[in-house]
């Protein structure tokens, strides 16, 4: 169990507490004439389990975010409690997880949370830019955006080698990495292109250069 500074656990929030966007599409639905009471029941048997997990699971991950802020960086809590920039990173990222289920950009999403809640973070216009971007980004350009930046790590960590393979360009590497790509160049193409024009990756068209 996580604690904090003063050996109090860092738990999430109770499941018996709601999402405030919840609650207001459960009390729009109860005001339609007619079905307004089944379209209730229907949402809350259809929807309210995975609405529930993805808080939950969100609620986790800030709470690892500032025990990794505390054990690492040394950040005392009461920084964060005054640190604008950090409440307003956790705000943000919270709404945007809310909407995905992928657990890819839940960690980049945390991610962001712990570096904005670091000595000499990014300026607060950038980290919401980055949030924005993390907002409407697939699972796809985190993957490759992984690969650009540090090609030996992501072989490392995946027990795999692409030497033999430089000369081949970007599409033999990113179809070796997953093959899943195989055959869906245009696909990745689009992803690199979007990474390119939001000044993310230097080179437009190799991942390499």
């Amino acid at each position: 169990m996580k604690i904090d500074e003063n050996n109090r656990p860092l738990i999430p929030p109770e499941e018996d507490l709601r999402d405030a966007g919840y609650s207001a599409v459960r009390a729009g639905l109860s005001m339609i004439p007619i079905v307004g009471g089944a379209a209730v029941e229907l949402f809350q048997f259809v929807l309210q389990p995975s609405l529930e997990k993805r808080r939950m699971e969100w609620m986790k991950k800030v709470s690892e975010a500032i025990t990794e802020l505390q054990n690492k960086h040394g950040i005392e809590l009461e920084n964060l409690q005054d640190n604008g920039v950090f409440i307003d990173t956790v705000i943000q990222a919270t709404h945007i997880a809310y909407r995905n289920s992928q657990d890819e950009k839940r960690e980049a999403l945390k991610n962001a949370v712990i570096n904005s809640g670091c000595p000499h973070a990014l300026e607060q216009s950038l980290q919401q830019m980055f949030l924005s971007w993390l907002d409407v980004f697939t699972v796809w350009h985190l993957r490759l955006i992984q690969i650009y930046q540090n090609p030996e790590k992501w072989e490392k960590e995946n027990n795999r080698h692409f030497e033999r393979l430089y000369a081949g360009g970007a599409d033999h590497i990113l179809e070796s990495a997953y093959p899943e790509l195989k055959n869906r160049r245009d696909f990745y193409d689009q992803i690199w292109k979007d990474l390119f024009q939001k000044g993310l990756v230097d080179c437009q068209t190799s991942i390499f250069g």
